[in-house]
């Protein structure tokens, strides 16, 4: 890690003694300029009053919240859209294959029911969630915990409501990963570039040391397209993607005509990935 990074690291470190009430700690640490950058490098501010009102229409610079329906049963009936999602997400956006599970980046993944709805009551589950599994992904919250984690504001709120990383602003920190409480953060503990297979030129590799996360394919969706993983649900309608903001879009249709669950929705996140059960 080089010296940057280093300087950035230890300003991060005296915002979160600050956060947890030693200002007696930092005040001995460092003199006043110094104070100034620890307070600037504190992390971007998220509108509280955004999403009060619970899972109706939410503020956005653009008008639009992005938000994804995962029908869990057309994943039962075809298990190889599991397959077909991970890969095309991966491919598209060049996620290292490491070889050992320890290091694994994950940006799209498959799991079982009980692994993504804990707060669930899980006692006699029907047999086709004890057998097949289901794809968790970044829930892309309006009210994200990592954004406010985050020292360097690496991980932010587009005008979208997507939540982004910026690759050369992240210091590894992992402050992000720690707020994060759907484990959906992953680290470079090693350099990914040599783990890339048949790399994907228009999108940017990362370094040793960055987090990193699905981002709603948002180099697609500022094209008009649709993200990789729904694209190769093909006409499944496994994945539906839109904006909730539109009480026409297709997306309000499916939630409008199925009952959809989140992600332990009583952290007050107010994910935007539902789930028809």
């Amino acid at each position: 890690m080089d010296k940057n990074r280093r300087n950035f690291l230890k300003v991060a470190g005296i915002s979160t003694l600050a956060g947890l009430g030693g200002t007696a700690v930092v005040d001995r640490l460092v003199a006043g300029s110094s104070l100034a950058h620890a307070s600037a490098a504190a992390g971007p501010k998220v509108d509280q009053t955004e999403g009060s009102k619970g899972h109706g229409e939410q503020k956005s610079l653009s008008g639009n919240r992005y938000g994804m329906v995962i029908d869990i049963k057309k994943f039962q009936q075809d298990p190889s859209l599991g397959e077909k999602i991970v890969s095309a997400c991966h491919s598209t956006h060049n996620v290292p294959q490491f070889p050992e599970k320890k290091d694994e980046i994950k940006w799209i993944w498959m799991t079982h029911f009980e692994n993504a709805f804990p707060q669930n009551s899980n006692l006699y589950r029907d047999a086709a969630n004890q057998k097949h599994q289901l794809p968790i992904l970044c829930n892309h919250c309006d009210q994200p915990p990592c954004v406010r984690a985050c020292p360097t504001k690496a991980t932010f709120k587009n005008k979208d409501g997507i939540i982004m990383m910026d690759y050369h602003r992240c210091i590894g920190c992992r402050f992000c990963m720690a707020a994060c409480p759907y484990g959906s953060r992953s680290f470079n503990w090693r350099d990914p570039e040599k783990f890339v297979q048949n790399a994907n030129h228009v999108y940017p590799r990362r370094m040793r040391g960055v987090v990193e996360k699905c981002n709603f394919c948002d180099e697609r969706v500022g094209e008009g397209k649709q993200p990789a993983c729904v694209e190769a649900c093909g006409e499944s309608k496994a994945i539906v993607f839109g904006n909730l903001n539109d009480p026409n879009s297709e997306i309000r249709k499916m939630l409008n005509e199925n009952h959809t669950i989140q992600r332990n929705p009583a952290l007050g996140t107010l994910p935007s990935v539902f789930y028809i059960v």
